[in-house]
């Protein structure tokens, strides 16, 4: 089997309900290409038909691989795990509902190129008018806060670091997640700091996106865990326990 340039990771947890319209949109999106692309799928220890879902799906995409958690470790972890076992060129890591369209993926890859990056993020505060379906007011204000405290924690000087849809140069990305500690949905600036830590480019992109009222992100909880891992990764910045 040809090495494939593009791998697309998609990690879920519990996504039975509507996974089976996102794989059916990945592989149309795929099936246009002209270029060999893996799908990479990674069920995060789900207890629903997730996992099952998966294994009909590479009977009809062959170029898939399907990674199986055994327990819930988390969004970050599942990501970390799809990038580093992926064989494309350049992985796409895209949330399971699709709230960004496949689609918007083509920005990405032709600003990775452009641009000569390393990565390439989707962004919904570059351009708010591609927003279809807004988030409720609280969530939004919170996200904008939360992306002002990343970039007054980490120096990045990136708009929308939680957007559920990047781009990333495999072999120039690697070392970014094998470092990579968080493993649940503070995932995203500690990958981003490190790519950046360690000399990459990180180029930020609008795209179209539309918010999902299933989300599983629970708004006190894991805000709160968010928050004390960017403590951490401020910690550690400082005191060198990420190496260059």
């Amino acid at each position: 089997m040809a090495e494939p340039m593009l791998s697309i990771v998609i990690p879920a947890y519990n996504e039975s309900m509507r996974v089976g319209k996102t794989l059916d949109e990945v592989r149309k999106y795929a099936s246009s290409k002209p270029f060999e692309v893996e799908i990479v799928l990674v069920d995060d220890g789900s207890s629903d038909r997730t996992a099952e879902l998966f294994r009909e799906f590479q009977s009809l995409w062959p170029s898939t691989q399907v990674l199986l958690n055994g327990v819930n470790r988390g969004k970050g972890f599942s990501v970390r795990r799809g990038v580093l076992e992926a064989r494309g060129k350049v992985a796409l890591f895209t949330d399971a509902d699709l709230s960004s369209p496949i689609e918007e993926a083509d920005k990405l890859l032709a600003a990775l190129e452009s641009e000569s990056a390393d990565a390439a993020i989707g962004s919904r505060a570059l351009d708010r008018k591609l927003i279809g379906v807004r988030q409720p007011l609280r969530r939004e204000f919170a996200g904008r806060f939360f992306n002002l405290l990343v970039r007054l924690f980490t120096g990045l000087k990136l708009h929308d670091t939680q957007c559920g849809l990047k781009l990333f140069r495999r072999d120039s990305t690697r070392r970014a997640f094998e470092l990579q500690q968080v493993e649940r949905f503070g995932f995203d600036p500690e990958v981003l700091f490190l790519i950046q830590h360690l000399g990459g480019k990180i180029v930020e992109v609008p795209v179209r996106w539309n918010d999902n009222p299933a989300t599983k992100v629970h708004f006190l909880r894991d805000s709160t865990r968010m928050f004390l891992d960017l403590i951490v990764l401020r910690w550690h910045a400082l005191t060198g326990r990420y190496p260059r």
